[in-house]
Protein backbone atom coordinates (compact mmCIF):
# COMPACT_ATOMS: atom_id res chain seq x y z
CA UNK A 1 0.00 0.00 0.00
CA UNK A 2 1.34 3.47 -0.97
CA UNK A 3 0.22 7.49 0.16
CA UNK A 4 -0.24 10.15 -1.78
CA UNK A 5 2.26 13.00 0.16
CA UNK A 6 2.14 16.57 -0.74
CA UNK A 7 4.99 18.75 0.25
CA UNK A 8 5.15 22.33 0.61
CA UNK A 9 6.13 25.10 -0.50
CA UNK A 10 7.26 23.31 -3.08
CA UNK A 11 4.10 21.82 -4.19
CA UNK A 12 5.12 18.97 -5.29
CA UNK A 13 3.45 15.54 -4.87
CA UNK A 14 5.19 12.27 -4.18
CA UNK A 15 4.16 8.64 -3.41
CA UNK A 16 5.09 7.21 -0.49
CA UNK A 17 5.19 3.82 0.65
CA UNK A 18 3.47 1.86 3.88
CA UNK A 19 6.48 0.81 5.23
CA UNK A 20 8.80 4.16 3.73
CA UNK A 21 10.00 7.03 6.46
CA UNK A 22 9.28 10.73 4.62
CA UNK A 23 12.39 11.36 4.18
CA UNK A 24 13.55 8.66 2.50
CA UNK A 25 10.74 8.82 0.18
CA UNK A 26 11.48 12.74 -0.71
CA UNK A 27 15.03 12.20 -1.11
CA UNK A 28 14.53 9.12 -3.38
CA UNK A 29 12.00 11.40 -5.34
CA UNK A 30 14.86 14.30 -5.50
CA UNK A 31 12.94 16.77 -2.92
CA UNK A 32 15.19 17.66 -0.45
CA UNK A 33 14.52 18.26 2.74
CA UNK A 34 16.86 18.79 5.75
CA UNK A 35 18.63 16.18 7.97
CA UNK A 36 21.35 15.27 9.62
CA UNK A 37 21.27 12.22 11.99
CA UNK A 38 18.67 9.93 10.50
CA UNK A 39 17.99 8.43 13.90
CA UNK A 40 15.33 10.64 15.04
CA UNK A 41 17.63 12.35 17.57
CA UNK A 42 19.02 15.99 16.12
CA UNK A 43 15.59 17.44 14.95
CA UNK A 44 16.95 18.70 11.89
CA UNK A 45 14.61 17.42 9.82
CA UNK A 46 11.32 18.70 11.88
CA UNK A 47 8.48 19.17 10.08
CA UNK A 48 4.57 20.57 10.25
CA UNK A 49 2.25 18.07 9.44
CA UNK A 50 -0.57 20.26 7.95
CA UNK A 51 -3.06 17.14 6.30
CA UNK A 52 -3.43 13.47 7.22
CA UNK A 53 -1.96 10.66 10.16
CA UNK A 54 1.59 9.86 10.63
CA UNK A 55 3.33 7.28 12.97
CA UNK A 56 6.41 9.14 14.45
CA UNK A 57 8.19 5.76 14.62
CA UNK A 58 11.73 6.12 16.93
CA UNK A 59 11.71 10.13 17.60
CA UNK A 60 13.10 10.58 21.30
CA UNK A 61 11.35 12.46 23.07
CA UNK A 62 14.30 15.00 23.39
CA UNK A 63 14.03 15.72 19.82
CA UNK A 64 9.99 15.72 19.39
CA UNK A 65 8.45 17.14 22.53
CA UNK A 66 4.97 15.56 23.14
CA UNK A 67 3.32 19.03 22.75
CA UNK A 68 4.96 19.52 19.23
CA UNK A 69 3.43 16.27 18.41
CA UNK A 70 0.10 17.37 19.64
CA UNK A 71 0.71 20.61 17.35
CA UNK A 72 1.38 18.56 14.29
CA UNK A 73 5.08 18.18 14.10
CA UNK A 74 7.31 15.07 12.82
CA UNK A 75 10.57 14.41 12.43
CA UNK A 76 10.70 12.97 8.82
CA UNK A 77 13.65 10.46 9.52
CA UNK A 78 11.45 8.51 11.32
CA UNK A 79 7.70 9.50 10.48
CA UNK A 80 5.87 7.20 8.35
CA UNK A 81 2.13 8.11 6.68
CA UNK A 82 -1.05 6.35 7.66
CA UNK A 83 -3.08 8.25 5.16
CA UNK A 84 -2.61 10.95 2.61
CA UNK A 85 -1.31 13.85 3.62
CA UNK A 86 0.78 17.30 3.85
CA UNK A 87 3.59 18.52 5.20
CA UNK A 88 5.53 21.88 5.58
CA UNK A 89 9.33 21.63 5.33
CA UNK A 90 11.63 24.71 5.53
CA UNK A 91 13.61 23.84 2.15
CA UNK A 92 16.28 26.72 1.22
CA UNK A 93 16.77 27.39 -2.51
CA UNK A 94 20.71 26.59 -3.15
CA UNK A 95 20.86 27.47 -6.86
CA UNK A 96 24.17 25.79 -7.24
CA UNK A 97 22.60 22.40 -5.76
CA UNK A 98 21.99 19.33 -8.11
CA UNK A 99 18.96 17.93 -7.56
CA UNK A 100 19.65 14.15 -7.37
CA UNK A 101 17.42 11.29 -6.73
CA UNK A 102 18.52 9.22 -4.14
CA UNK A 103 19.17 5.06 -5.85
CA UNK A 104 20.34 1.96 -4.32
CA UNK A 105 23.60 0.93 -6.42
CA UNK A 106 25.20 -2.46 -5.87
CA UNK A 107 28.74 -3.31 -6.56
CA UNK A 108 31.67 -5.28 -6.34
CA UNK A 109 34.65 -4.19 -4.24
CA UNK A 110 37.74 -3.81 -6.50
CA UNK A 111 40.60 -3.26 -4.16
CA UNK A 112 41.14 -2.12 -0.50
CA UNK A 113 44.61 -0.14 -0.14
CA UNK A 114 45.86 0.76 3.64
CA UNK A 115 46.22 4.01 3.26
CA UNK A 116 47.66 4.60 6.88
CA UNK A 117 47.55 2.30 10.07
CA UNK A 118 44.00 3.31 10.59
CA UNK A 119 42.48 3.97 7.39
CA UNK A 120 41.59 1.73 4.49
CA UNK A 121 40.60 2.85 0.75
CA UNK A 122 37.49 0.89 0.10
CA UNK A 123 37.25 1.29 -4.26
CA UNK A 124 33.71 -0.38 -5.29
CA UNK A 125 33.00 -0.84 -9.03
CA UNK A 126 29.10 -0.23 -9.31
CA UNK A 127 26.81 -2.22 -11.51
CA UNK A 128 25.67 1.24 -12.64
CA UNK A 129 27.91 4.58 -12.69
CA UNK A 130 26.38 6.74 -9.65
CA UNK A 131 26.18 10.60 -10.06
CA UNK A 132 26.49 12.92 -7.39
CA UNK A 133 27.82 16.17 -6.61
CA UNK A 134 31.36 17.00 -5.00
CA UNK A 135 31.36 16.12 -0.89
CA UNK A 136 28.13 14.31 -1.17
CA UNK A 137 28.11 10.84 0.80
CA UNK A 138 26.51 7.41 0.39
CA UNK A 139 25.41 5.12 2.58
CA UNK A 140 26.85 1.27 2.88
CA UNK A 141 25.57 -2.01 3.81
CA UNK A 142 27.40 -3.34 6.45
CA UNK A 143 27.68 -7.38 6.87
CA UNK A 144 24.97 -8.15 4.36
CA UNK A 145 22.55 -5.14 5.50
CA UNK A 146 22.43 -6.33 9.08
CA UNK A 147 22.91 -1.66 9.36
CA UNK A 148 24.33 1.40 7.34
CA UNK A 149 27.31 3.78 7.81
CA UNK A 150 27.42 6.98 6.00
CA UNK A 151 31.08 7.62 4.18
CA UNK A 152 31.86 10.34 2.16
CA UNK A 153 33.12 9.78 -1.45
CA UNK A 154 36.37 10.07 -2.05
CA UNK A 155 36.79 10.53 -5.59
CA UNK A 156 36.02 13.29 -8.49
CA UNK A 157 32.54 12.32 -9.90
CA UNK A 158 32.40 10.63 -12.74
CA UNK A 159 32.42 6.53 -13.80
CA UNK A 160 31.56 3.60 -11.91
CA UNK A 161 34.28 3.20 -9.46
CA UNK A 162 33.96 4.70 -6.23
CA UNK A 163 36.19 5.42 -3.52
CA UNK A 164 35.45 5.27 0.24
CA UNK A 165 38.04 6.24 2.57
CA UNK A 166 37.54 4.44 6.04
CA UNK A 167 39.02 5.15 9.33
CA UNK A 168 38.47 2.27 11.86
CA UNK A 169 37.24 3.14 14.59
CA UNK A 170 37.44 1.38 18.17
CA UNK A 171 34.81 -0.74 19.42
CA UNK A 172 32.85 0.55 16.03
CA UNK A 173 30.80 -2.03 14.57
CA UNK A 174 30.96 -0.83 10.53
CA UNK A 175 34.01 -0.05 11.03
CA UNK A 176 35.48 -2.87 12.63
CA UNK A 177 33.82 -4.95 9.76
CA UNK A 178 35.30 -3.31 6.57
CA UNK A 179 38.75 -3.46 8.68
CA UNK A 180 38.24 -6.87 9.66
CA UNK A 181 35.99 -8.70 6.77
CA UNK A 182 35.64 -7.14 3.70
CA UNK A 183 37.57 -8.52 0.53
CA UNK A 184 38.36 -7.33 -2.51
CA UNK A 185 35.44 -9.30 -4.94
CA UNK A 186 33.02 -8.56 -1.99
CA UNK A 187 29.54 -8.19 -3.37
CA UNK A 188 28.00 -4.89 -1.59
CA UNK A 189 25.97 -2.25 -1.78
CA UNK A 190 25.15 1.98 -1.35
CA UNK A 191 22.38 3.61 -0.97
CA UNK A 192 23.06 8.13 -2.09
CA UNK A 193 24.02 10.31 -2.60
CA UNK A 194 23.34 12.14 0.14
CA UNK A 195 24.14 15.60 1.72
CA UNK A 196 23.90 19.33 1.12
CA UNK A 197 28.20 19.58 1.27
CA UNK A 198 29.05 21.01 -2.00
CA UNK A 199 31.11 23.71 -4.03
CA UNK A 200 29.41 26.76 -4.86
CA UNK A 201 30.44 27.05 -7.85
CA UNK A 202 29.02 30.21 -9.01
CA UNK A 203 30.30 32.28 -6.04
CA UNK A 204 33.75 34.16 -6.90
CA UNK A 205 35.23 33.84 -3.99
CA UNK A 206 38.39 32.01 -3.34
CA UNK A 207 38.19 28.20 -1.96
CA UNK A 208 39.61 27.18 1.76
CA UNK A 209 39.38 23.63 2.38
CA UNK A 210 39.91 22.25 6.58
CA UNK A 211 40.42 18.49 7.05
CA UNK A 212 41.10 16.43 9.51
CA UNK A 213 41.89 12.69 10.20
CA UNK A 214 39.13 10.80 7.51
CA UNK A 215 37.70 13.92 6.37
CA UNK A 216 39.69 14.51 4.01
CA UNK A 217 37.69 12.54 1.61
CA UNK A 218 34.98 15.52 0.28
CA UNK A 219 37.96 18.14 0.38
CA UNK A 220 39.71 15.81 -2.17
CA UNK A 221 36.68 15.08 -4.06
CA UNK A 222 35.59 19.06 -4.66
CA UNK A 223 39.38 19.59 -5.08
CA UNK A 224 39.92 16.79 -8.12
CA UNK A 225 36.23 18.03 -9.62
CA UNK A 226 37.51 21.60 -9.58
CA UNK A 227 40.76 20.85 -10.74
CA UNK A 228 40.15 18.94 -13.78
CA UNK A 229 36.81 21.57 -14.73
CA UNK A 230 39.94 24.04 -15.26
CA UNK A 231 38.45 26.46 -12.51
CA UNK A 232 40.63 28.97 -11.57
CA UNK A 233 40.18 30.19 -8.07
CA UNK A 234 42.76 30.36 -5.56
CA UNK A 235 42.14 27.35 -3.63
CA UNK A 236 43.85 26.62 -0.62
CA UNK A 237 43.88 22.75 1.22
CA UNK A 238 45.07 23.12 5.12
CA UNK A 239 44.91 19.47 6.34
CA UNK A 240 45.75 17.98 9.78
CA UNK A 241 46.81 14.35 11.14
CA UNK A 242 48.21 13.39 14.10
CA UNK A 243 51.67 12.24 12.28
CA UNK A 244 53.50 11.42 9.04
CA UNK A 245 52.27 8.17 9.22
CA UNK A 246 48.74 9.38 9.23
CA UNK A 247 49.18 12.19 6.72
CA UNK A 248 47.25 10.36 3.75
CA UNK A 249 47.57 11.47 0.04
CA UNK A 250 50.24 13.68 0.68
CA UNK A 251 52.47 12.87 -2.15
CA UNK A 252 49.16 13.40 -4.39
CA UNK A 253 48.66 17.61 -3.05
CA UNK A 254 52.20 18.29 -3.25
CA UNK A 255 52.28 16.76 -7.16
CA UNK A 256 48.73 19.19 -7.69
CA UNK A 257 50.22 22.07 -6.24
CA UNK A 258 53.35 21.91 -8.30
CA UNK A 259 50.88 21.37 -11.29
CA UNK A 260 48.16 23.92 -10.80
CA UNK A 261 49.26 27.86 -9.46
CA UNK A 262 46.10 28.56 -7.80
CA UNK A 263 46.35 25.54 -5.64
CA UNK A 264 47.83 25.44 -2.26
CA UNK A 265 48.83 22.84 0.26
CA UNK A 266 49.34 23.26 3.76
CA UNK A 267 49.66 19.91 6.12
CA UNK A 268 49.78 20.12 9.37
CA UNK A 269 50.78 17.60 12.05
CA UNK A 270 49.86 17.82 15.76
CA UNK A 271 51.75 15.02 18.03
CA UNK A 272 54.81 14.08 15.19
CA UNK A 273 58.04 13.32 17.23
CA UNK A 274 60.56 15.74 17.61
CA UNK A 275 63.25 15.74 15.15
CA UNK A 276 61.23 13.16 12.80
CA UNK A 277 62.71 15.48 10.29
CA UNK A 278 59.16 17.29 9.34
CA UNK A 279 59.54 20.35 7.93
CA UNK A 280 55.78 21.34 7.76
CA UNK A 281 53.86 22.59 10.09
CA UNK A 282 53.23 21.38 13.46
CA UNK A 283 49.96 21.94 15.68
CA UNK A 284 46.57 21.55 14.50
CA UNK A 285 44.49 22.75 11.47
CA UNK A 286 43.09 25.92 12.81
CA UNK A 287 46.51 27.21 13.84
CA UNK A 288 47.90 26.31 10.24
CA UNK A 289 45.46 28.11 8.88
CA UNK A 290 45.40 31.05 11.09
CA UNK A 291 48.99 31.41 10.38
CA UNK A 292 49.02 30.64 6.51
CA UNK A 293 46.49 33.72 6.09
CA UNK A 294 48.03 35.64 9.13
CA UNK A 295 44.31 35.30 10.43
CA UNK A 296 42.76 37.10 8.10
CA UNK A 297 39.91 34.91 5.77
CA UNK A 298 38.30 37.76 3.90
CA UNK A 299 37.59 37.13 0.70
CA UNK A 300 36.92 33.29 0.95
CA UNK A 301 34.41 30.20 1.09
CA UNK A 302 35.69 28.07 3.64
CA UNK A 303 34.50 24.35 3.19
CA UNK A 304 35.21 22.29 6.71
CA UNK A 305 35.15 18.58 7.26
CA UNK A 306 36.67 16.45 10.29
CA UNK A 307 36.10 15.56 13.46
CA UNK A 308 33.78 17.76 15.67
CA UNK A 309 35.80 19.40 17.76
CA UNK A 310 38.26 20.09 14.70
CA UNK A 311 35.39 21.93 13.09
CA UNK A 312 34.17 23.43 16.11
CA UNK A 313 38.54 24.87 16.77
CA UNK A 314 37.66 26.25 12.71
CA UNK A 315 34.83 27.63 12.98
CA UNK A 316 36.11 30.01 15.60
CA UNK A 317 39.26 30.77 13.97
CA UNK A 318 37.49 31.73 11.13
CA UNK A 319 35.71 34.09 12.52
CA UNK A 320 37.87 35.83 14.51
CA UNK A 321 39.55 36.27 11.16
CA UNK A 322 36.35 38.29 10.26
CA UNK A 323 34.65 34.88 7.93
CA UNK A 324 31.35 34.47 9.17
CA UNK A 325 28.47 31.88 8.55
CA UNK A 326 27.22 32.55 5.18
CA UNK A 327 30.69 32.01 3.63
CA UNK A 328 31.51 28.50 6.11
CA UNK A 329 30.14 25.18 4.99
CA UNK A 330 29.96 21.85 6.71
CA UNK A 331 28.65 18.92 7.51
CA UNK A 332 28.60 16.26 10.57
CA UNK A 333 27.48 12.60 10.79
CA UNK A 334 25.30 12.06 13.98
CA UNK A 335 25.12 8.77 15.74
CA UNK A 336 23.27 8.08 18.63
CA UNK A 337 26.34 9.35 21.04
CA UNK A 338 25.91 12.43 19.59
CA UNK A 339 22.60 13.52 20.99
CA UNK A 340 24.15 13.81 24.52
CA UNK A 341 26.89 16.37 22.77
CA UNK A 342 26.33 20.41 22.73
CA UNK A 343 26.26 21.51 19.38
CA UNK A 344 28.35 24.56 18.35
CA UNK A 345 26.78 27.55 19.69
CA UNK A 346 28.01 29.77 16.85
CA UNK A 347 25.03 28.29 14.16
CA UNK A 348 21.98 27.45 14.43
CA UNK A 349 21.80 24.64 11.75
CA UNK A 350 25.34 22.52 12.80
Amino acid sequence: MSYELTIEPLGQTITVEEDQTILDAALRAGVWIPHACCHGLCATCKIQVTDGEVEHGEASSFALMDFERDEGKALACCARLQSDATIEAEIEEEPDAESIPVRDFPGTVSRIEQLTPTIKGVFVELDAPIRFQAGQYVNLEIDGGRCTRAFSLAGAPGGREVELNIRLVPGGEGTTWVHEALRAGDRVKLSGPYGRFFVRKSAPEALLFMAGGSGLSSPRSMILDLLAAGDARPMTLVYGQRSRAELYYHDEFVALAARHANFRYVPALSDEPAGSGWEGFRGFVHDAAKAHFDGDFRGHKAYLCGPPMMIDACITTLMQGRLFENDIYTEKFFSAADVQQVRSPLFKRI
